[in-house]
């Protein structure tokens, strides 16, 4: 089958986009109200774009109604914003925060989920988390129905059964983020699996072959 994309309705675009694009890592996160509470909200348009400088982008659409979302509000109003990777022991916490409460309710405390301020935004962050990410905004791009949000990591709080024991990289067997496929469904990474390339001289001796 064919789609033309400059022809496609809106919601068609969006049903396959997302279904064929995943799975998507989950951000949690985490804003200033203007009255100083927490608000929180999982997006699952979000990945890492570069690590110099380094650069995490969030794609946040408006309400059904047009109206904007509190958290694109409150990080237009500071410029500030953290992210939390979310696991299987953060998913449920992670559903209650998606859901429509008032812009004045306190997320994370209805979530039951633990914070502390950040160490360097003024923003509270996820302890429970396996990783968060404090982010200044680097800039906004505005489109009609959506808004790109890209934000520069500051800083990085790891918990430390995440790590190695040199604590230089991820220890698979605790981090196993979840990630978004489409509409309700889900998917873990604890079947995770190594694949090494080969050399370009085997592969170019194996076609001179014709193996």
């Amino acid at each position: 089958m064919e789609f033309d994309f400059t022809k496609l309705e809106m919601d068609s675009r969006y049903r396959l986009l997302t279904n064929f694009i995943g799975p998507r890592p989950i951000a949690l996160v985490t804003t200033r109200s203007p009255s100083g509470r927490s608000n929180a909200a999982p997006m699952s348009f979000f990945n890492v774009f570069s690590h110099e400088p380094p650069i995490v982008v969030l794609g946040i659409q408006p309400r059904l109604s047009g109206e904007e979302k509190d958290t694109v509000a409150n990080i237009r109003r500071t410029g500030e914003f953290a992210v939390a990777m979310v696991d299987m022991a953060l998913s449920q916490q992670m559903l209650v925060c998606g859901l429509g409460f008032d812009s004045e309710v306190d997320e994370l405390e209805v979530a039951g989920l633990p914070t502390a301020k950040g160490a360097q935004i003024d923003v509270d962050c996820i302890t429970s988390a396996p990783c968060s990410f404090e982010c200044r905004v680097e800039r906004l791009i505005e489109f009609p129905r959506r808004v790109l949000v890209l934000g520069e990591v500051v800083h990085m709080h790891v918990r430390r059964d995440c790590l190695d024991e040199a604590g230089r990289y991820v220890n698979p067997e605790v981090y196993q983020p979840i990630a978004r496929l489409h509409a309700d469904n889900y998917i873990t990474s604890d079947r995770q699996f190594v694949l090494k390339a080969p050399a370009i001289a085997d592969v170019l001796k194996a076609d001179e072959s014709g193996e």
